[in-house]
């Protein structure tokens, strides 16, 4: 098997404990797996690649990565969920699907490629439910695995169940409708995908179980769920605390706070990844280190609707795990961030709640941690070959500082040239492989007209696409 020579200006290695950086390093590979990181390999190699001023990294872990064309930015500077027809309306039992098979599919290649663009090696998808009639299935889960495995993205797959969803009159009001076969049916489709696609692809594609979010899911759906995952080990992706709303109808229905509530069905755990925390019981940030479940931090999302962790500095420093998740559009984790670390030090009010080198490990070695590995986010001897290069030779990166803070300060998802996954070089020269980035932008701008197009028939009063989702200034006649 060849040996493959990678060097750069800078190589961010691991030592064991913490991420270290390597002047004038090289990462050597062969297969699937690292071989040598640091300086002056002494065997032979097939090949060598010089960089140049670049930095060699292991690839982001996106707990919670974008798996769609993303619907949630339709609201930035618009209306509401409600007012755009995004929430399910009081009194339906369905609703039409928004795409074909084909165009629900064709979402995820568009998806992943962004993730691989932007230095994403390892990613736990997630697609918005509300363009669906009922829960994800089986049959699109199994053409998502295939897409992955053709793109060569490590990833962790699940198709998402849920009993019941919000849903809203033409006030805006909110309530519930459940429909506890409907999610107990997607729950044994879960199990059939894990029994089938567990550990496929080489070991690329990976199961998870994806109830949806934990307002939406009863008692009996969730006691199924931990269930599956005792015996079967793979991780579990709730959406918790992350809503006033999710965290008011917890205690109102359950009687609990939405961590006790995970706790008392045995679901608060080393397997379980919890995004976002955003309002969680202060008291309950102790329960949830000591139960080694892992945090998916989105600042960028959140941000956006002018809400934030409180905080990522606090969390940590009570010894909760947190990882990353870009979950929207852009999906770039360096913005993610960049602006995660300037969104604590503000809430915290000190320009030493956090660091650049924080939010980069959490990316990358709490990303692993989550998902209760030792062999991905990061470059070490025994590694998998997940390794990334981000140029430092633009101008727009101004004078070089450090690797990690010059990327976090001025560098975006855009500045990653290559990438490997497994050892399989997916992107070269900011392409990825075999994929052609206009035809994918061609189509995914149709199909996200036709996305904008159907919420006329959601929107409490009907109205058109161009009345919904006004421009930013008046167009000039």
């Amino acid at each position: 098997m060849s040996r493959i020579a990678l060097q750069a200006s800078h190589v961010i290695g691991f030592n064991g404990r913490s991420h270290v950086i390597w002047r004038n390093g090289e990462v050597v590979f062969s297969g699937n797996t690292i071989l040598h990181v640091g300086q002056h390999f002494s065997g032979e190699v097939d090949q060598r690649i010089d960089y140049g001023s670049a930095v060699i990294g292991p690839g982001f872990i996106d707990l919670d990565a974008l798996g769609d064309l993303d619907s949630t930015v339709l609201c930035f500077d618009n209306a509401d969920d409600w007012e755009l027809g995004r929430l399910w309306r009081e009194g339906d039992t369905s609703r039409p699907e928004t795409y074909t098979p084909e165009e629900e599919l064709f979402k995820y290649r568009y998806a992943f490629t962004q993730l691989i663009r932007n230095g994403i090696t390892t990613a736990l998808p997630i697609a918005p439910g509300r363009n669906h009639a009922a829960a994800e299935s089986y049959e699109e889960f199994a053409g998502v695995a295939a897409i992955a495995a053709d793109l060569g993205l490590r990833t962790y797959l699940g198709p998402c169940y849920m009993s019941g969803t919000t849903t809203t009159d033409e006030h805006g009001s909110t309530g519930q409708y459940w429909d506890e076969d409907r999610g107990l049916k997607g729950l044994a489709e879960a199990e059939r995908f894990i029994a089938d696609f567990d550990n496929t692809g080489g070991g690329l594609i990976r199961a998870i179980l994806a109830p949806d979010r934990i307002e939406t899911c009863t008692p009996g759906l969730l006691e199924g769920t931990s269930r599956i995952a005792r015996d079967t080990g793979v991780p579990v992706r709730i959406h918790c605390c992350q809503s006033r709303y999710e965290v008011e109808l917890v205690r109102r229905l359950r009687g609990k706070t939405s961590y006790r509530w995970l706790d008392s069905l045995g679901l608060l755990n080393v397997q379980a990844i919890l995004p976002h925390g955003i309002h969680a019981h202060d008291d309950d940030v102790a329960l949830l280190a000591a139960s080694g479940a892992s945090i998916a931090h989105c600042p960028v999302v959140f941000a956006r609707d002018g809400e934030a962790l409180n905080s990522f500095a606090s969390y940590q420093a009570r010894g909760v795990n947190i990882g990353m998740g870009t979950d929207t559009f852009p999906p770039d984790m360096i913005d993610n961030m960049r602006q995660g670390l300037n969104i604590c030090r503000v809430v915290e009010g000190r320009r030493d709640a956090s660091s650049a080198a924080d939010f980069y490990t959490a990316a990358t070695l709490n990303g692993a941690k989550a998902l209760r590995r030792d062999d991905i986010g990061r470059l070490s001897a025994g590694a998998k070959a997940d390794i990334t290069v981000f140029d430092l030779s633009g101008f727009h990166l101004g004078p070089f500082i450090d690797p990690v803070k010059t990327m976090v300060l001025a560098g975006s998802g855009r500045d990653f040239i290559d990438s490997w996954i497994d050892g399989r070089r997916v992107m070269q020269d900011r392409q990825p492989a075999d994929q052609s980035l206009e035809a994918l932008r061609q189509t995914g701008d149709r199909q996200f007209v036709k996305l904008m197009a159907s919420h006329q028939a959601r929107s409490p009063r009907r109205q058109p696409p161009d009345e919904l989702f006004k421009p930013s200034f008046p167009l000039a006649s």
